[in-house]
């Protein structure tokens, strides 16, 4: 999900510098010049990029707090934040402008004095939006490193593919899993309706909760007693009668052998990401 960069044009120096910098830190932005073609709804295309945003990036200034169209867009990501109860507005000072009401409460980027270092902070702000994608789950005996990723299988169904590390913090071994769901016709048809709507990370989300749901507390369980990898493979359905997902499912354990078989049970790690998913995305 793109950052939605909201300025007025009159800072447009500063604004391709700050997205020039953000993409080369490989942060996905959205910004009207790049993305509007001529022809195109100005309001329509702006008000789906605002639903469908990870975060906006308020640029604060003389112009912009004057500005009825930036005031628009404000007022967009501030009824987001009430309605998903998580931070979307991150605001960005550029000069010594009378900031709006209710962003006096933010932490805000201040880009006054030093642009390299209202840089890291944006940086820094936007990861931790972001992280519904990545993280690590922490235990006494064991740390999970995990991320997903998505898209169109061959421009046509849609995929995902969760990776996992599991490490024991006392142990000289790992376990690598990766965990790919693949949608049938009907269960994509469905996730697209949803990103239009702005709601792919919730149906993601929900795509890994109905999956939880369906297993069996111990029917993702594995007893490793050499390298090689094993493998599932699981039918599970979607919301709808028609919806269906397959999933595969490799998991190997890695490292030095101690001469123990080791036990793996890959349905609780899945339960600790999906809550840590929810904690980012349900965030205050």
């Amino acid at each position: 999900m793109p950052v939605f960069i909201s300025y007025s044009h009159q800072d447009k120096k500063f604004v391709d510098q700050l997205a020039a910098q953000l993409v080369r830190n490989k942060v996905n932005v959205w910004l009207d010049r790049w993305e509007l073609k001529v022809g195109d709804s100005l309001i329509s295309k702006v008000q789906d990029a605002i639903v469908g945003a990870s975060a906006l990036l308020v640029i604060l200034s003389k112009s912009s707090v004057a500005s009825e169209w930036c005031k628009k867009e404000l007022n967009g990501g501030l009824m987001r934040e009430l309605t998903e109860r998580r931070v979307v507005v991150l605001p960005v000072v550029l000069d010594d402008c009378d900031i709006p009401l209710f962003l006096r409460e933010k932490m805000y980027a201040d880009f006054r004095t030093d642009f390299d270092s209202g840089l890291r902070s944006v940086l820094e702000a936007v990861a931790a939006i972001n992280t519904e994608a990545q993280g690590r789950v922490d235990a006494p005996e064991w740390h999970t490193d995990w991320s997903i990723d998505w898209g169109d299988l061959r421009g046509e169904l849609f995929a995902m593919s969760l990776t996992m590390v599991e490490a024991a913090q006392s142990q000289p071994y790992s376990v690598l899993s990766l965990v790919d769901f693949v949608a049938n016709e009907d269960a994509t048809e469905r996730y697209m309706h949803l990103r239009k709507k702005g709601k792919d990370a919730e149906a993601r989300r929900n795509i890994i909760k109905k999956f939880i749901n369906f297993i069996d507390g111990d029917s993702l369980t594995f007893l490793f007693k050499d390298n090689f990898a094993q493998r599932r493979e699981i039918i599970f359905p979607g919301d709808e009668a028609d919806e269906m997902y397959i999933v595969k499912i490799e998991s190997r354990w890695m490292g030095q052998d101690t001469g123990r078989d080791v036990i793996y049970r890959l349905g609780d790690a899945l339960r600790q990401i999906f809550r840590q998913m929810e904690e980012v995305a349900f965030r205050p």
